[in-house]
């Protein structure tokens, strides 16, 4: 993949769309994109961790459940891989009025993850690359494109950034604070630190995962 330097009135453009993150978001960007008949590139972490369910694996219910139902409509992933993982479906809340009435599903974490890389990769005009975008590319003021932790480059016409709590992630255990976007997974501080550095302004989105108890601690 050839690309001139950022600057370079002859910059190349090798796709017309980067995806930064193949989270849920980022999954659905990507493929969306590469469906209008764009060259798409999507870049993540790791492969492996494609619409990672990171603790509870569930599609839907009261809260989110329209948001499903509309990128349904619209032609998104999240629905059909949920209806090929599925293990449990249930109408939430069907005692009581349609308004707070909300479809869930819980799927198998490893089946989903494979439904949606599947789908990705049979999507044509897409391609999927593993590494850690680090700094946003400019061009006349204009994205265009990412620079991985590598030294690699991809030149997009357009630049998506789907980094969720990867950006510049905090995680709270009780008193102790540790980086990272995930248990045990890396934070994306090199690409927060890029867009403070451009003036954008960065923040955090709080997502919380109940106390776990340790079973062994009680008297059943």
């Amino acid at each position: 993949m050839a690309v001139r330097e950022p600057g370079d009135k002859n910059l190349e453009v090798t796709c017309d769309a980067v995806v930064v993150g193949a989270g849920h978001a980022g999954c659905e960007a990507a493929r969306i994109m590469a469906r209008k008949g764009l060259e798409t590139v999507l870049v993540t972490e790791s492969l492996s961790a494609i619409a990672r369910q990171s603790c509870n694996p569930s599609i839907g219910g009261v809260g989110k459940g329209h948001m499903v139902r509309e990128l349904d409509a619209l032609g998104g992933l999240m629905a059909r891989a949920a209806d090929a993982t599925g293990i449990h479906f249930r109408l939430l809340n069907a005692s009581k009025g349609p308004a707070v009435q909300g479809l869930r599903c819980q799927t198998d974490r490893l089946a989903y993850h494979r439904a949606v890389r599947r789908i990705l990769e049979g999507t044509p005009g897409l391609s999927l690359v593993e590494g850690r975008a680090v700094t946003l590319l400019l061009h006349g003021g204009k994205a265009a494109g990412v620079e991985l932790e590598d030294g690699r480059r991809v030149a997009a016409r357009a630049v998506i950034i789907t980094a969720g709590t990867f950006l510049d992630g905090l995680m709270h255990v009780g008193p102790e604070q540790t980086t990272g976007g995930r248990m045990g997974e890396f934070a994306a501080a090199g690409l927060a630190r890029c867009l403070r550095g451009l003036g954008l302004p960065v923040g955090r989105f709080k997502t919380g995962t109940p106390p776990r108890l340790d079973r062994s601690t009680i008297a059943w």
